[in-house]
């Protein structure tokens, strides 16, 4: 894995761990399920389009 990489899958493992000790666990999973598909429902339908075409090991490039 690449120090980006690293640097990120540490950040969202510390973030998960802070999220469910500051909030109750089902607001902490309401936000982690929430924010992705938030995030793909504001993606162009062509985006969205392109995003369900590739594969994840395409995704980064």
């Amino acid at each position: 894995m690449s120090k980006r990489a690293v640097a990120v899958a540490g950040g969202a493992a510390v973030g998960v761990v802070l999220l469910c000790q500051l909030l109750p666990f089902w607001v902490a999973i309401l936000v982690i399920v929430g924010v992705p598909a938030l995030a793909y429902l504001a993606l162009d339908p062509s985006q969205r389009r392109r995003l369900r075409r590739v594969s994840g090991k395409e995704l980064g490039r």
